[in-house]
């Protein structure tokens, strides 16, 4: 959980504005929240390597260098996470890593990086893994990579992206149904970063946005500008409930039930929680108030014959002894998000 630098940004930010991003997420109590990891997209680099072959800060935009940024935001209890890439180049012409992981990687943690978001722009498979071995020897940096370069049979290489034209947060939704099930402690689809505060979004709209990010175990990393961000946003990246289901100990994404979704109006989602306990995400992608009637027996792993005690997330109540069916009313692009327990 964290924010990260690129879509309110691109490559245009500079230390003033990324100590200000800093002591925002301190002071909205966004840290406090479980937001700790701030990121440095592209563009923190200058566009070649120093005579000795190392990465190096642009020093126009970052004048204390990326261990002054570490230091900055080590000392409010933030971590500090860069962006790399496995290729010659990164995506903006900036020096990839490629023929230079170990040193890279060295480097880095000289600098003490807590994070690495290492993409794949003319890289191929054996680059991403031979950046993963360079780190794990180097200390404490984690890694998560944008692109694998692999093929896979589950497809990882769809559109999940917020940042790409076409790629809506609907879009990635429907996605996720066919790979939620690869989802696991250690390896977690990256549905790309929250557009929660950009844009025009519906309290609803923004609502649906983190609970399925949540539901579904992609990371939650914020990206808009902080320093623009409403009360009605902020209130949406803290909620602990919907934060203590992306960060739940069992590891396990929702899954889409299409036996109770109708296509282009309702989908309904469900997964296990720790405890015993079941998440349910009724999401309304019509354009009208409508009724959702949900059997329970119908749910994997639900009993449907057991009462239930059910929280309503977002509307903050308990619902208590639920049997059979859950029938709820949900308005034009929300999302219901219940826990049942029984």
């Amino acid at each position: 959980m964290g924010w990260n630098s690129w879509n309110t940004f691109k490559d245009d930010f500079n230390q003033s504005t990324i100590e200000q991003i800093a002591d925002l997420l301190v002071s909205t109590g966004l840290r406090d929240a479980g937001y700790t990891i701030l990121t440095l997209d592209d563009g923190w680099q200058a566009t070649e390597r120093s005579a000795d072959g190392r990465q190096q800060a642009n020093l126009t935009k970052l004048p204390a260098g990326i261990k002054g940024v570490a230091d900055y935001l080590h000392n409010r209890g933030l971590y500090l996470g860069i962006y790399s890439d496995a290729g010659i180049h990164d995506c903006g012409f900036s020096p990839g890593s490629w023929g230079y992981e170990e040193l890279d990687a060295a480097t880095y943690a000289e600098w003490t990086v807590d994070y690495l978001k290492y993409d794949n722009c003319g890289g191929f498979a054996a680059n991403v893994e031979k950046i993963g071995q360079s780190y794990r020897m180097s200390g404490d940096i984690t890694d998560v990579f944008s692109d694998t370069g692999k093929d896979c049979a589950c497809k990882t290489a769809y559109c999940l992206n917020t940042g790409y034209a076409g790629c809506s947060i609907l879009t990635i939704i429907r996605k996720m149904r066919e790979i939620s099930a690869f989802q696991k402690p250690g390896s977690w689809a990256d549905m790309d970063m929250l557009e929660i505060g950009n844009g025009n979004m519906t309290l609803h709209e923004q609502q649906t946005h983190q609970s399925f990010w949540a539901a579904l175990k992609s990371p939650l990393i914020i990206g808009a500008d902080l320093r623009a961000l409403s009360n009605e946003s902020l209130d949406v990246l803290k909620n602990p409930e919907i934060i203590a289901i992306s960060q739940d100990s069992l590891g396990e994404a929702v899954a889409y039930l299409e036996n109770l979704s109708q296509e282009k109006e309702i989908q309904v989602w469900a997964g296990p929680l720790t405890d015993g306990r079941t998440v349910i995400l009724a999401f309304n992608e019509g354009n009208s108030t409508t009724t959702i009637t949900i059997p329970l027996d119908e749910v994997p792993g639900v009993d449907g014959d057991q009462a239930f005690e059910v929280r309503d997330i977002w509307a903050k109540s308990n619902i208590p002894d639920v049997h059979g069916n859950l029938t709820v009313e949900s308005e034009t692009h929300q999302t219901k998000v219940f826990i049942l327990k029984a």
